[in-house]
């Protein structure tokens, strides 16, 4: 089988970042598949389920309900390498675009003090397996170590 796009990318020096995964065209619409790596894969352990489930969670009800590009906001969903997200917007964007957006999403995650969203058992499959306290934590490292100082190598993949 032909690799996947995501699978010809160097994951052994990839940094943390925020990266063009893929270019998809629909007619005549561009969807624009966004990378936001949390984690060096190989190099630093994994974001835990229970804190991926619970940013997923928060990050996807804020983006879907963001007073301006909501209706731009195609998908915001976990990696299964559990090193990051994948966020999938309408248009063919930069990294450089979105950070304002990721800026604002990653700052409310790092926040966010509330009852979560769908965190209950008639709205989620895995309702229990979520944790407020780390996934702030995990929201906050990223914010603080990478997005608020984002340079040009975290939004290009190494070749």
């Amino acid at each position: 089988m032909k690799k996947i796009a995501s699978f010809t990318v160097n994951h052994l020096e990839l940094l943390r970042g925020v990266y063009i995964s893929r270019i998809d065209h629909c007619g005549d619409h561009s969807i624009t598949t966004f990378d936001i790596r949390m984690k060096e894969p190989n190099r630093e352990p994994v974001i835990n389920t229970a804190e991926l489930h619970t940013l997923e969670h928060i990050g996807a009800t804020y983006l879907r309900n963001d007073p301006v590009l909501s209706d731009e906001i195609v998908y915001f969903g976990p990696m299964g390498c559990r090193t990051g997200f994948y966020l999938l917007m309408k248009g063919n964007l930069t990294p450089k675009e979105i950070m304002p957006l990721v800026l604002k999403l990653y700052s409310f995650m790092a926040e966010f003090d509330e009852a979560i969203p769908g965190a209950d058992p008639r709205d989620c499959g895995n309702y229990l397996d979520m944790n407020l306290p780390m996934a702030r934590y995990e929201a906050n490292k990223f914010l603080a170590e990478v997005l608020e100082n984002i340079q040009p190598e975290n939004m290009n993949y190494p070749q």
